[in-house]
């Protein structure tokens, strides 16, 4: 999935570089997930046909980088974020129903190992495969930067308290700790070639 904000200079700014990307998108019949807010718009691209990124997506990416240099548009990739949750399970399939009752997940767009939200609206949720054990269950965080933010974002994480737990996954994913062990990972689109989903 391919995400960016766009900074403008006011609410009728944002809503003409909108129009705009309307018009673009209908011109390429792809059309990208809008959140038009006072000064900003953000956007989400990602083929859903295909459940990734495309050449469609890139192209339209483009078209819509020279719609926003057009009209003047500050890109803020410095704020553009995305989470997702994981739950660490050793049985997915008995706890999905939970989940899923309690977000509104959708099973139908999912499959045995992950709920995305059915609006993108909420974090996707997903099931990483661990050891049965008589604890409590574990669920972290997976925090989604650009790419060139994801050190800035690890050092301000260790700054403020965190503890690096392991960058051996770097540059798709670095996992950090708070005091009490909580674990948490600042992600990137970045391939790994390991596992689909990071490993706190």
């Amino acid at each position: 999935m391919l995400r960016t904000r766009l900074k403008v200079a006011d609410y009728t700014a944002a809503l003409d570089l909108v129009t705009r990307i309307a018009q673009a998108a209908d011109a390429a019949d792809h059309h990208p997930d809008i959140d038009l807010r006072y000064n900003w718009v953000g956007l989400r691209l990602v083929s859903h046909d295909v459940g990734g990124l495309s050449p469609r997506d890139l192209e339209l990416a483009g078209e819509i980088s020279r719609i926003a240099a057009d009209v003047g548009a500050e890109a803020l990739p410095e704020v553009t974020t995305s989470m997702t949750i994981g739950i660490d399970t050793a049985d997915a399939a008995a706890i999905r129903p939970f989940w899923m009752a309690l977000t509104g997940h959708d099973e139908a767009k999912g499959d045995a190992s992950s709920l995305p939200s059915p609006d993108g609206q909420l974090p996707e949720i997903w099931f990483q495969e661990s050891e049965a054990r008589e604890c409590r269950g574990r669920v972290h965080l997976d925090v989604y930067v650009p790419h060139d933010q994801a050190l800035s974002r690890v050092e301000a994480v260790v700054a403020a308290g965190g503890r690096l737990v392991t960058d051996e996954f770097a540059p798709s994913w670095w996992v950090l700790a708070d005091a009490d062990g909580n674990e948490a990972c600042v992600c990137t689109w970045q391939p790994h070639g390991g596992d689909a989903h990071p490993a706190a």
